[in-house]
């Protein structure tokens, strides 16, 4: 195994579902081990849906990524919704700090590989436990760790930091425009006291030249002020407007989670309802069983429909998003041309009184 490998080995796994020969159970689960050469990812887990038959699943081919802390929330969520009712609930595998320790540090020996081999062994044992529950199956919480959308999952990541990104930013720009305009009113005290010293200075070059200095230090405190109002209205204030709009976008992503709640949920009450069904049967109740799969239908059209929901939200939200990458990408690109020709119009300005500033400064005898 290459250094890169034992780098990755304990937090990049791949986990796949081929379509299982057995007429009961339609999913089998393994991990194995994925390869990475960038070392500036955070650690994950590449787990990867091929084939099942189940209908829950949207998708036959999926593909998510996840953490091993992610194994052990699962099993907590878990732990929490069904150990009180009397399930067995599958435990996680434990953590290993020294292992973990050994694989971050791409430390070559065979105890590493051998922790990195127990590791994925343990991780397919469990999630083929967890699968062969009929109940836990069943959990919307499952489900989503199986076959949550990875391009849903990196947007939602890429916007949160670029929120963060954005935030700092525009704390800076701020603090440039407050520097300006305190520039601006130093500069304007400074070309008062010059302007106090030419007048009472004797000598009449050097009189002339203080005076053309405070002259210059007075269009040089406009140049301070017309910059900071750059600096606010054409950054800041587009910094202040992509945070509020990134803000927005995560709100897409929200409503996008609330129709697959509501499919999941959907999901949770048909099942109910036919395991309703199948103790009424049980029980030889002929007179409620017409009852029971008229709710049965009615409730399989309402997941039906809320699939539907799901779907539609989903590729709405992707082309929204789409569609706000490309908008952004252009107003940076505007706004950011725009500012950086109001610094070169300043500089250039800056330069032309410097430059007609200096033959008085020479003439001083």
């Amino acid at each position: 195994m290459c250094r890169c490998t034992l780098l990755w080995a304990l937090t990049i796994l791949s986990l796949s579902l081929p379509l299982s020969l057995s007429l009961s159970l339609s999913l089998c689960l393994s991990v194995c081990v994925a390869h990475s050469l960038s070392l500036s990812l955070s650690p994950s887990l590449h787990l990867s849906v091929s084939q099942t038959t189940l209908s829950m699943f949207r998708s036959k081919q999926l593909t998510v990524r996840r953490r091993f802390s992610d194994f052990l929330g699962l099993y907590e969520k878990l732990s929490e919704k069904h150990s009180p009712n009397g399930y067995i609930v599958p435990p996680a595998p434990e953590k290993s700090i020294l292992g973990m320790t050994k694989v971050k540090v791409g430390k070559e020996d065979l105890s590493s590989d051998e922790f990195v081999e127990r590791r994925r062994a343990a991780l397919e044992r469990y999630l083929q436990r967890v699968v062969s529950h009929p109940s836990l199956l069943q959990d919307p919480d499952v489900r989503e760790f199986l076959e949550k959308e990875e391009w849903f999952e990196e947007k939602l990541q890429e916007v949160e930091s670029e929120d963060q990104q954005l935030r700092k930013l525009h704390g800076m720009v701020e603090s440039l425009v407050n520097h300006r305009k305190e520039l601006s009113v130093n500069t304007a005290v400074f070309a008062k006291s010059v302007a106090m010293l030419g007048s009472s200075e004797d000598n009449t070059a050097l009189s002339r030249a203080l005076s053309q200095l405070a002259e210059v230090e007075d269009r040089i405190e406009q140049l301070h002020q017309d910059q900071a109002a750059n600096d606010f209205f054409i950054f800041a204030e587009l910094l202040a407007d992509y945070i509020r709009l990134l803000g927005a976008v995560r709100a897409c992503f929200d409503q996008r989670m609330k129709a697959w709640q509501r499919w999941q949920d959907g999901q949770n009450m048909l099942q109910k309802k036919r395991e309703a069904e199948a103790k009424l049967l049980w029980a030889n109740k002929p007179e409620k069983l017409q009852q029971a799969k008229d709710e049965i239908g009615e409730w399989e059209g309402r997941v039906s429909q809320y699939e539907r929901d799901f779907d539609r939200v989903s590729a709405t939200v992707r082309k929204e998003v789409m569609r706000f990458e490309k908008e952004k990408t252009r107003d940076f690109k505007k706004q950011i041309i725009k500012y950086l020709q109001s610094l070169l119009h300043s500089e250039q300005q800056l330069i032309k009184y410097w430059e007609a500033f200096l033959p008085e400064a020479k003439a001083i005898a």
